[in-house]
């Protein structure tokens, strides 16, 4: 039997990420114009009535252009309704995750309640390991993108990027080159044209898969060690019992410890941070509070060891 075109693959695994997350009603897809986006655009219009969701970043010349097209091949597509968010990109964290924070904003934004279909692909979550393996930042960043985070949804996480592609030339369509995909200075683009392309060659094919396969057994055992760590009672406490935290395993303690930080107001957490707080605990030599990052504005939180507890304290930044 021959196998089926791009398009039917697709829409079989669309319809089976529906069926499995119980996604019911209409939906939204964010649409840059690229081949991924557009592909599933195609997909997503032809099953359910699907509302575009177009980001002009303002990062190059002409990005007007490329959102007006992008809003004027969705309605070709047959999507209910194209809207066109401008933003503007600031510079915390560098450029890519700058217009990421941008993007997601303005998707939360425009998306009206419902959910929002994103184009991530296979490559795209063997680029997040491997991104999240160099910063060693522990299994919950190697753990790349999940599959269903609602109000997100990435229906072809387990489909080769090269399948959109044939997508979009089975329906005659011209997808929007971004030229940041193929810019070596940012890093991603790097892994895609080199390292990925090298390891296939060193490790004999497979490894854009084997890297998905990791990253979905990773989530997993963090899911799993969550939940446990979720039931721990000391979590919601104001102080953590030192006591306490030394009888649990190393992993257990350090998934409380976030959970408490998180509820105390912290966000961003990195392996390091936390690392350095869970220090207080197994190794002690009376050191300072450790900062941490607030999601609280002109206020600065600090986790420190008093006696035998963990304790929290926020001190306000200087104007």
């Amino acid at each position: 039997m021959d196998r089926p075109g791009a398009v039917a693959q697709l829409r079989a695994v669309l319809n089976s990420f529906a069926r499995e997350h119980a996604i019911d009603g209409p939906w939204c897809v964010a649409l840059s114009g690229g081949p991924d986006s557009l592909a599933l655009t195609a997909v997503a219009a032809a099953l359910r009535p699907t509302t575009a969701l177009i980001v002009d970043h303002g990062l190059q010349a002409g990005s007007h252009s490329v959102a007006a097209t992008a809003r004027e091949q969705a309605v070709a597509l047959g999507c209910v309704e194209a809207r066109v968010s401008a933003v503007e990109v600031g510079t915390d964290g560098g450029p890519e995750a700058a217009a990421r924070t941008a993007r997601y904003t303005a998707l939360e934004r425009a998306r009206a309640g419902a959910p929002v279909l994103l184009g991530h692909t296979l490559d795209d979550q063997a680029e997040t390991v491997l991104l999240g393996l160099g910063r060693g930042s522990g299994a919950r960043s190697i753990a790349g993108m999940r599959a269903h985070d609602p109000p997100w949804c990435r229906p072809l996480l387990g489909v080769r990027r090269s399948v959109t592609h044939a997508a979009c030339a089975e329906l005659g369509l011209a997808a929007w080159q971004d030229p940041h995909n193929s810019d070596p200075r940012y890093t991603r683009v790097r892994l895609r044209t080199e390292v990925l392309p090298l390891l296939e060659e060193v490790l004999g094919g497979g490894v854009a898969a084997a890297l998905a396969r990791t990253a979905a057994a990773l989530r997993e055992d963090n899911d799993a060690l969550d939940a446990i760590a979720g039931d721990v009672a000391i979590a919601s406490e104001p102080g953590l019992p030192i006591g306490r935290l030394t009888a649990l395993p190393a992993a257990l303690r350090r998934r409380v410890i976030r959970r408490w930080l998180l509820t105390g107001g912290a966000h961003g957490l990195t392996d390091g941070q936390l690392r350095a707080v869970d220090a207080l605990v197994t190794d002690w030599r009376g050191q300072g509070g450790v900062a941490v990052p607030s999601a609280m504005a002109r206020c600065r939180l600090f986790a420190a060891r008093r006696g035998q507890v963990l304790t929290l304290h926020r001190e306000p930044v200087a104007e």
